[in-house]
Formats: C-alpha cells, structure tokens, sequence
C-alpha cells in the first residue's frame, strides 16, 4: 500500500499501538489544516455525552458534542456541509467545510433549517506544531486514509473499526479487538 502524505481533507487513523494514549487511541482525525507550520483535525469518531443544548442553552436542539481532541477544549467548534448557508466557511475538501459565522450556525439551529447530516460539533481540537505530526508517522502512531465517506459528517462510533478493515490484514484483527485487550 503506497503511504499517504497528510493534507487538508484526509484522515489520521490511529495505530492500534497507541493503546495508552487516552486523547487517540482508537481515534478518526479529519485534517482540516496541514502546513509548514502545523496541521489541526477534529476526531470524528469520539461523541461527548454533551448536546448543543447543554453547552449554548439558547440553541433548543439536540445535536450531539464529539471529543475533537485534547487542545482548547473550553472551545466550541464546527464543520459542516452547508457553505451556502453558513457565510465565512473554510473549505476543507470537495463538500466539507470548516466553521463559519456561529450567529447563522444558531439560527439554522433554532428554525431547524439544518440537521445532524450537516453539521457536527466538537469541543478541542487535534494539534500539532511543525513537523510533530511527521515524527508521529514516522514513529507509526498514524495511518494516513483518503476519506472515502460521501458525506464523513454521517459516519458512526464504528470510524475506527471500519478504517481498519479497510487496510486488511493483520488490521482486520485489531479492529475486532476489545478496547481493553488485558480484559479479555
């Protein structure tokens, strides 16, 4: 399998060797930025018990938090699908979209104008200064994939899992693995 170079729109999938590392370990990272002077993602695959609701209580809505990683985590952040309807987005890849002007955000939010398959909330991010995200791949606690997923903000708990399948192999069997391997 030819190796992967990080960019903006591909996935970070975490080696199942980072068993001890609590913010990765079975963990999806959409990048949203990648460059000399580092690169951001968000874990896709890590939803919070938290909902919008419970984090901005004038936004009536339901929508579930996920767990975008360790850095800022008192900070509220978003990508979506709707660049028409949320001025200010940065484009990440064909049909993914960073941010944008929360206000619309809101009041998309409150007249239920957008859904759970636009839209997906995070608090943290996944950072790393220049050349950290490097020595992880070299170190080989990352697996670069494309993003396969039509639309990657409808994808499951099962991210991880379904990344690890895809690359076969002896991955096949770490996928089916438990989350605590000394409680089986």
């Amino acid at each position: 399998m030819t190796e992967l170079k990080p960019i903006k729109g591909r996935l970070l999938v975490a080696e199942p060797s980072i068993l001890n590392d609590k913010s990765f370990n079975r963990s999806v990272v959409l990048l949203t930025e990648h460059n000399k002077t580092g690169s951001i993602g968000f874990i896709m695959n890590k939803p919070m018990k938290y909902k919008i609701s419970d984090l901005v209580p004038d936004i009536d809505c339901s929508f579930p938090i996920y767990n975008g990683g360790p850095v800022s985590q008192e900070n509220l952040y978003f990508i979506h699908s709707v660049p028409q309807l949320i001025p200010d987005s940065v484009k990440i890849a064909e049909g993914i979209y960073w941010g944008g002007d929360f206000d619309s955000v809101s009041k998309l939010l409150v007249s239920r104008k957008i859904n759970t398959k636009d839209i997906r909330f995070f608090l943290g991010y996944a950072g790393w200064e220049a050349n950290q995200l490097a020595e992880e791949l070299t170190e080989d606690s990352w697996k670069v994939m494309e993003n396969s997923y039509p639309n990657i903000l409808t994808t499951s708990d099962s991210l991880w899992k379904n990344k690890l399948m895809e690359l076969g192999g002896e991955y096949q069997i770490w996928a089916n693995a438990p989350k605590n391997p000394s409680l089986n």
